[in-house]
This record gives C-alpha cells, sequence and structure tokens, in this order.
C-alpha cells in the first residue's frame, strides 16, 4: 500500500493504493476546510481506511464521499466514514439511489455475492452528462455499464486523468457482474472500453492496481480479454465462480475447507452460475473442483483441512 501514484498526478489529488480486497482510495483537496474521497474500501478494512484518510487529511474534515458504484469493495467503508464526520455529503450515481434509500441488499448485490456491506446514507447523485468539481478541477461524469450496470467513470479533460473504478484496470476488468445474473454485460463493456479510448486519457486511477499512463495498451488487453469471454461464456462464468471465493478468502484469510464449501453452496451467485452454465455437474463436486484449481493455480493453500488465502 502506497500513499501516492507513481505517475505525475494534478495537485491536490493524492491515490491511497490498497489491497485488492479493498478498492483504491482517491482524495481531493478541495479547499481549506474541505475534502473529498472517492471510493471507500470494504468494510472490514474500515479502520484501516480511516487512518489512511485522516492521517492524509491531515487535521482537515472530511466533506465529500463519492463512489463509483456500489459494490462492497468501493462503498463497504462508507458507513464508517459518515459515522467519523456525520455532516459529510455522499454522492452515488443515480441508477441505485432507490435501492440505497429502501437498502435493498438483494438488489445492491451484496446478499447474491456473500459479502458484507453495513448500511450507509445516500445524500445526492453523480448524474452521467454533468460535471462534479475536484481540488478546483471539473470533471466529467461519464456512464461506465459493464461490470455493473450502474458503475461511473469520472475524467478531467485538462489533465487528462480517469478514475475508471472497475471499467478498466490495466491488466483487464472487474467480473462482468450482468452475465451472472443471465443479463447482457459483455456488449456494454465494449461500450464503455470505446468511451474511454475516446476521452484518451493520460493517466488512468483504477479501482484495483497503480495508477497507469499506457492507456491504449491497456484498452487493447481488456478487449482482447472480452473477446476471450465472448467467445467462449463457460470461460467467464469459472472465472467470476473463482474471483466470489478468492474475495471472500481474502476476507477470511484462512477458513475450514468445509465453511469454506459452505459458504460458496449457499451463496445465490454461485448457484446462479452453476444453475446457468454447469447444470450437468454435481454442484457440491464443482464447487470442490473450483477450490482446488485456486489451490492449483497458487491463489489459495490447503493445509490440515483449512483453506488459506495466499
Amino acid at each position: 500500500m502506497t500513499a501516492s501514484a507513481p505517475l505525475a498526478l494534478p495537485p491536490g489529488l493524492t491515490v491511497l493504493e490498497r489491497g485488492w480486497l479493498s478498492a483504491n482510495n482517491i482524495l481531493f483537496d478541495d479547499g481549506p476546510q474541505a475534502a473529498t474521497l472517492v471510493d471507500s474500501g470494504y468494510c472490514t478494512h474500515a479502520a484501516q481506511t480511516l487512518a489512511l484518510v485522516e492521517a492524509a487529511l491531515a487535521g482537515k474534515p472530511l466533506t465529500r464521499l463519492l463512489n463509483t458504484h456500489l459494490h462492497s469493495d468501493h462503498c463497504g467503508g462508507n458507513a464508517a466514514l459518515q459515522q467519523r464526520w456525520p455532516q459529510l455529503q455522499t454522492l452515488i450515481p443515480p441508477g441505485q439511489w432507490q435501492q440505497v434509500q429502501d437498502w435493498d441488499a438483494q438488489a445492491l448485490s451484496y446478499e447474491p455475492s456473500g459479502q458484507l456491506c453495513p448500511r450507509f446514507r445516500a445524500d445526492g447523485m453523480l448524474q452521467p452528462g454533468s460535471c462534479v468539481r475536484l481540488a478546483g478541477r471539473d470533471w466529467h461524469i461519464h456512464a461506465a455499464p459493464g461490470h455493473d450496470p450502474h458503475a461511473l467513470l469520472l475524467f478531467e479533460p485538462e489533465s487528462g486523468v480517469l478514475i475508471s473504478g472497475d471499467a478498466l484496470w490495466e491488466n483487464g476488468f472487474g467480473v462482468v457482474f450482468p452475465e451472472i445474473a443471465g443479463d447482457s454485460g459483455f456488449a456494454e463493456v465494449a461500450d464503455t472500453l470505446a468511451v474511454i479510448e475516446r476521452l484518451a486519457p493520460r493517466l488512468v486511477i483504477p479501482g484495483h492496481g497503480p495508477v497507469f499512463g499506457d492507456v491504449p495498451q491497456a484498452i487493447a488487453r481488456a478487449r482482447q480479454r472480452l473477446a476471450g469471454f465472448v467467445a467462449a461464456p463457460l470461460k467467464h462464468a469459472r472465472y467470476a465462480a473463482k474471483v466470489l471465493l478468492k474475495y471472500k478468502l481474502l476476507e477470511w484469510q484462512r477458513i475450514t475447507q468445509a465453511d469454506a464449501l459452505a459458504w460458496l453452496l449457499a451463496t445465490p451467485y454461485f448457484c446462479a452460475l452453476h444453475q446457468q452454465h454447469f447444470p450437468a455437474h454435481d454442484l457440491r463436486d464443482w464447487a470442490l473442483t473450483l477450490m482446488q484449481e485456486l489451490i492449483d493455480s497458487g491463489a489459495a493453500q490447503r493445509q490440515d483441512g483449512w483453506l488459506i488465502n495466499l
């Protein structure tokens, strides 16, 4: 974890690069008594998020919180930040406004994914086609469906910096969650990559991993990955199932294999992937096979009946 990006960023912008369980946090200095944070990490890292943000603020209050999308690794720290700064204004993508007001954990994906997210308050919306003022610059808001149908990009044309969330990483993009639910997602990923290409950013601050500058190559790699998923949807389904388990293992760090198996069999997204793509395989056997593939790839280790994150 580092407190600054390896490439030059505009003044007043700090990137807190996090581990893969928590999305990167992006902090903007908006003036003597104002600051904005984009994305807040996973809830089990909330204390660490607070410590990092407070250290970077150096006594200044946090006044706004923006979420690129509402997956648990991007907004799981919202509640803790709101408790620490009660006047904090929280802005979210408009497509999930009502779901947050009603706190529909099913529609917000927390129940289907088997992940945690404490209830938080939303005070306003980030409307695509508008701008938000951050550290003295106007950042343009763009819709970025694909990984999540409600996701957003933030782009500042003068500096050429893009905050991409999980729409583009240096080596790919996030699991295409609509496809897990049986909805369209691959075409939307392609459309979002085309939007990023038209914006032609100089630098990208991704939701995970370091800031990067060779954006055309990153887009090319993402398109190649997408083409592989489109040509072989089972490849994406298998990848998504293993990501669900690996992400939860990042949270647990270690868990008995029996408990990990029980979690998989009780997780709706995992069961949906099995039902849609691998119904000929016994669900329990398929889960054990994927667990073994994580171990074989070096992403986990089995020891005395325990599954251990690596």
